[in-house]
């Protein structure tokens, strides 16, 4: 491999393959390794840190960092009626989540109320074999690529699994 110096973002990279963190700017790097990772980890995570019972009942919402005016703050969608346990739990939650981290990552947790009344209901004989948009479905006609076009019906099944 050879080396090449003297580029703008760093002083030496390397020619060839690149690990995908090596080829985002140094900017981006910053916000990510500053907020997006602290609020990714919690979404993966997040079972874990409220236990089976919480985890169906609320979720992250968005993670503030700590500034010269506030402290870190991670914001938790609640549905009506468990806001009383979660408000329990606030304590443990916090020590949970800043053990997990190894620093101290929140500081406050906020909650937001959501009203789950909101239900759509499925019929099982109406599922469909295309499961995208229309709009989607004409784009995916005219991919040329007959394998790119297979996996692009199979992705749209996935998601729609999920």
């Amino acid at each position: 491999m050879q080396f090449k110096k003297y580029s703008k973002q760093r002083n030496r990279s390397i020619q060839g393959l690149r690990s995908f963190k090596d080829t985002l700017p140094t900017n981006i790097k910053r916000v990510i390794n500053k907020k997006g990772h602290i609020y990714s980890e919690t979404l993966n995570n997040w079972k874990y840190i409220v236990g089976d019972r919480l985890f169906k009942v609320c979720y992250p919402k968005s993670f503030k960092s700590s500034n010269k005016f506030n402290v870190s703050t991670l914001f938790i969608m609640v549905k009506r009626g468990h806001e009383v346990d979660l408000e329990y739990s606030k304590k443990e939650i916090m020590n949970k989540m800043n053990n997990f981290f190894g620093y101290v990552v929140v500081e406050s947790l906020r909650f937001t109320i959501f009203d789950n009344e909101r239900k759509i209901f499925f019929d099982k004989n109406e599922q469909k074999e295309n499961v995208t948009n229309f709009k989607y479905q004409e784009k995916i006609k005219n991919v040329k690529n007959e394998k790119i076009r297979k996996s692009l019906l199979e992705l749209t099944k996935v998601f729609r699994k999920k």
